[in-house]
């Protein structure tokens, strides 16, 4: 039987989609050809702290130190769990001190159920800020106990297949519990919504406008 050209391709392309569908190869000493089996992210959880300077006098924060506590909200925001902790020196000022913060933090978006506030008595004049931060880390890349620049032949994977991608990802993701889960997504425009059904209702163009200073083409960048 002679086969044709389009059934020896049609033979060609099914062997080709069934390697790529087949489960990971594992080349007899525990690694595979999957980067996520052989260099898992991992996520740990470690405390993130600052400590910043506030008079009551004053009722309010330096410069500098304001923009560090808009740095530590921040961060909160990208990988914190669970709640934010306030704690100042006890004394006769201890209580203006914590209403600030707590006001401070929860003017900046942070839900009130989640800002804890306490004294403390370590001598430090100073007030702190906690939480629990959530980091990605994969496992150290450089094992070449593998590699056997003679064996061609058997085409089989390598320890470091990938770690340098699996470090990327895990350094590169902006909140590291969206490898756990998927965020919510946010409330959606309802004024942009009524807009683009009506204009599908009419029939008319649903995209939004641009002009001229808008519209720009490939050949126009750098110049």
């Amino acid at each position: 039987m002679v086969m044709s050209d389009a059934m020896r391709a049609a033979a060609i392309a099914a062997v080709l989609l069934a390697g790529s569908c087949a489960a990971p190869v594992n080349n007899g000493m525990g690694l595979t050809d999957d980067p996520d089996m052989n260099h898992p992210i991992v996520l740990d959880t470690a405390p993130k702290s600052v400590r910043l300077s506030f008079s009551a006098a004053d009722a309010g924060l330096m410069p500098e130190d304001a923009a560090r506590f808009d740095a530590f909200v921040a961060q909160y925001k990208s990988d914190g769990t669970g709640t934010v902790s306030v704690t100042a020196p006890s004394g006769p000022t201890a209580q203006q001190t914590l209403s600030y913060f707590g006001e401070r933090l929860a003017a900046a978006g942070i839900p009130r159920s989640r800002i804890m506030v306490g004294t403390r008595e370590d001598g430090d004049w100073r007030v702190e800020l906690r939480y629990i931060g959530v980091t990605a880390h994969a496992a150290n890349c450089g094992d070449w106990s593998t590699q056997q620049a003679s064996d061609t032949a058997s085409n089989l994977p390598m320890a470091n297949l990938g770690c340098a991608v699996q470090h990327n990802i895990a350094a590169q993701i902006e909140n590291p519990r969206d490898l756990e889960e998927p965020r919510a997504l946010g409330p959606s425009d309802a004024m942009r919504r009524a807009t683009v059904m009506s204009a599908y209702e009419k029939g008319t163009p649903t995209a939004a406008t641009k002009n001229a200073d808008q519209s720009v083409a490939v050949s126009d960048v750098g110049h």
